[in-house]
């Protein structure tokens, strides 16, 4: 059970609401965009800009907006940025390691953004490699529970190459190689089930349990880091257990 799975997912659907909403879209649409840039504007033959623009729907982004991030990066409409994606390596409070990934169009602005939310909230920055080799790249499906057991989403995806199902509350993980990730996220649409969002992400292989104190530190550096609009994804190994975190919440 990932505590920061299921913070993430709780966090998520917060923020489709909350005052963060207009930095949330921006970073959906920044994905559409590279996604498009990268491999084309159809998002039948793109399957990772299939994703971004179902991220981007499910999170109630406009579709005006979406289909113009994926002309301007499609090349067919004036305006697109050239994005970069660079990778950041740091420990935060508690000796949690923590992987930033930025989209940006200024290295200089991302790397000093980093710098200052890590210095600023508890955490230091580290040389490249020594944090990264703690995560594996996995594809991780996020479904909503609706009505639906473990059992059955499990029986979905198993041969299309799910490693592991697991309990989030109120809807389920779905772990996978990253290479089997479109294998997955078919293999649910042609079972007819609903899923929120189906991306590549860096999943860690040990985790640092939490106490509250640490577990406000760690989720105020991550809220800073995502503050700025370079960054695109924090990845970090903490765990919270399930009453620590209804402390946190409260």
């Amino acid at each position: 059970m990932s505590g920061h799975s299921k913070w993430a997912t709780t966090k998520h659907k917060k923020a489709v609401i909350d005052a963060k909403r207009g930095k949330l879209f921006a970073k959906l649409i920044k994905n559409i965009e590279v996604a498009a840039r990268t491999g084309g504007g159809d998002p039948d033959g793109n399957p990772t800009l299939f994703d971004a623009i179902q991220k981007a729907k499910k999170s109630s982004v406009p579709n005006t907006n979406i289909d113009r991030a994926v002309k301007r990066g499609a090349g067919l409409e004036a305006g697109g940025a050239d994005y970069q994606t660079i990778m950041y390596e740091g420990y935060g409070p508690n000796g949690v390691a923590v992987l930033i990934e930025c989209l940006t169009d200024n290295r200089n602005r991302a790397a000093s953004d980093v710098r200052v939310a890590m210095t600023r909230n508890g955490g230091s920055m580290a040389d490249p490699g020594s944090v990264s080799y703690l995560f594996h790249r996995k594809g991780v499906v996020i479904v909503p529970k609706g009505g639906l057991s473990e059992d059955d989403v499990l029986t979905a995806v198993l041969e299309a190459g799910a490693e592991e199902v697991n309990d989030l509350g109120e809807s389920y993980e779905v772990v996978s190689e990253a290479s089997d990730l479109v294998a997955v996220r078919s293999a649910l649409q042609g079972a007819g089930i609903d899923y929120d969002s189906a991306e590549a992400s860096f999943v860690p292989t040990m985790q640092v349990e939490l106490d509250e104190d640490g577990a406000r530190k760690i989720f105020r550096l991550i809220d800073a880091l995502e503050d700025s609009d370079d960054v695109q994804n924090v990845f970090a190994n903490f765990d919270v257990p399930d009453d620590v975190m209804a402390e946190v919440d409260a």
